[in-house]
């Protein structure tokens, strides 16, 4: 009998491994060299080479592998998931949005409506299918969402078209979890906080220092877990 072991069977004495997708900066960043921390082997995609993600990767002794991508890109996409063949993960992270401005809808063009449902709802749903056959069984696909998101919480006014596509990302998260519903895998909607980030602004009252680890706790957390969830960074329910 070989001792190899299948490929689609995680090997527990192996580290875990992630792909992080939109880790340039903000959250992304942060999260990748959390994961890192806690002996995580991690691939990260950056829209652009170099920076702050292929500094943190030189001196990571192998452990973090940066690959370049643009999500909204179907043939970037194609070509990530050549390069990943043969690669199994325990994690699969999307993080990646864009916000225009507090702008009431009747001043959103039809060209901004666009480019903010394609980079925040459309293509990170697009990454997951593409990329989804590298999560083993138990393994975890998850998406960066926002309370902003929740259709019961949109009491206050202000950012339409942002709320609209975290809503829209949601549902089709939900479209994406019915789908595939006996694929085995984790899925998880998260909402980190309003952190100070170039998305957040710099009066935010979290930093990424301070929200991302208790995010790597619920992913940690909630591994091996049935169906679609949207939670916060303390592993509460956000309402849809």
């Amino acid at each position: 009998m070989s001792d190899a072991t299948h490929p689609s069977t995680p090997d527990p004495s192996s580290p875990r491994r992630a792909l992080v997708v939109g880790a340039s900066r903000g959250l992304g960043l942060v999260l990748v060299d959390e994961l890192a921390r806690r002996g995580w082997e991690v691939v990260a995609t950056s829209r652009r080479p170099g920076g702050q993600l292929q500094a943190d990767a030189d001196h990571l002794d192998g452990r973090l592998r940066v690959e370049s991508l643009e999500m909204t890109s179907p043939e970037q996409l194609a070509a990530l998931r050549g390069r990943l063949a043969g690669c199994r993960l325990d994690l699969l992270f999307v993080n990646a949005a864009i916000d225009r401005g507090d702008l009431p809808m009747t001043e959103v063009s039809a060209d901004m409506f666009t480019e903010v449902m394609i980079t925040n709802a459309l293509s990170p749903l697009r990454t997951l299918d593409a990329l989804r056959e590298l999560v083993v069984p138990g393994g975890t696909v998850a998406v960066m969402s926002s309370e902003q998101g929740s259709i019961s919480r949109n009491t206050e006014e202000g950012y339409e078209l942002y709320k609209a596509s975290k809503a829209a990302l949601n549902q089709l998260m939900r479209s994406y979890s019915t789908r595939h519903g006996d694929d085995g895998h984790t899925k998880l909607l998260i909402d980190p906080g309003h952190n100070r980030t170039r998305l957040g602004g710099p009066d935010a009252p979290l930093s990424p220092d301070e929200s991302i680890p208790a995010v790597a706790d619920v992913l940690e957390a909630q591994a091996g877990a049935p169906g679609l969830q949207f939670l916060d960074r303390h592993g509460e329910s956000v309402p849809w």
